[in-house]
């Protein structure tokens, strides 16, 4: 990946991170970045996975995610600090993206013990499986590994399972449609004295069709950096989580 695109997109990032509750334009980010604003929201898609719009939204619903597990604040004042004018637009956004409510994420504080259910696609009978990598020198807990639309832990996965680390996995009755395979755990090496450390790995889109008995997708985990957009998906504590099989949502 290009060094200058490097930096002009974590300038832009650190812009929208500083200013979650003001408006921000594409503009106002490309200006940031020092690019012209259809050069840089081709870089940005290139480097990030998703169009600035979006990694935008999906902080301000991570910064919510955080306010509404650690602190008291109101649920209004939350969304009005992360840059919602409407109290009913943050809910119903909040909802589609956590699976809870913001209120219900509170009482959660932040600990999911069930992915909630996908509404609609067809199954196809298809599966989705493969080998899930990790670094050598790593060892991690249980591993979340999911089916999503996009580049982005958003919703309810097409399917999922977790696994107890490294090794293979397996997704049936995957509905039609195109995949992203990602993964998400906890890593940590023998001489690392700061704890688990957030990974994640990213494999597609694979395309499910009708039929077509199984697709074959290895995904290896890494650690996450300023560019991996936040997971929103609610999910449970894989510091502690235990292994269960693959289950199609």
């Amino acid at each position: 990946m290009d060094e200058i695109a490097r930096q002009a997109v974590a300038r832009a990032i650190m812009t929208m991170r500083d200013n979650l509750g003001e408006r921000l334009t594409i503009d106002d980010l490309a200006r940031a970045a020092m690019f012209s604003k259809f050069h840089f929201t081709r870089v940005f898609l290139r480097v990030t996975g998703l169009s600035p719009g979006r990694f935008l939204s999906a902080l301000r619903l991570a910064e919510a995610k955080r306010l509404l597990a650690t602190t008291g604040t109101s649920v209004a004042d939350i969304s009005h600090q992360v840059g919602y004018n409407s109290v009913g637009t943050f809910s119903a956004r909040f909802s589609g993206s956590v699976g809870h409510s913001p209120r219900g994420y509170r009482q959660l504080r932040g600990r999911q013990p069930e992915i909630p259910a996908r509404d609609g696609g067809p199954a196809s009978g298809g599966t989705v499986r493969g080998h899930l990598w990790h670094p050598p020198a790593v060892q991690t807990g249980p591993v979340f590994v999911g089916l999503f639309a996009a580049k982005i832990a958003e919703g309810a996965p097409a399917a999922y399972t977790i696994l107890m680390g490294a090794g293979q996995y397996t997704l049936t009755d995957v509905p039609v449609g195109s995949w992203y395979v990602i993964a998400h755990a906890y890593g940590s090496c023998p001489q690392d004295e700061v704890g688990p450390r957030p990974m994640t790995g990213l494999s597609g889109p694979v395309t499910v069709h009708r039929d077509v008995a199984a697709s074959l997708v290895d995904v290896r985990l890494r650690p996450r950096h300023g560019f991996d957009p936040p997971v929103l998906l609610a999910l449970p504590d894989l510091r502690h989580a235990p292994a269960r099989r693959a289950v199609a949502v």
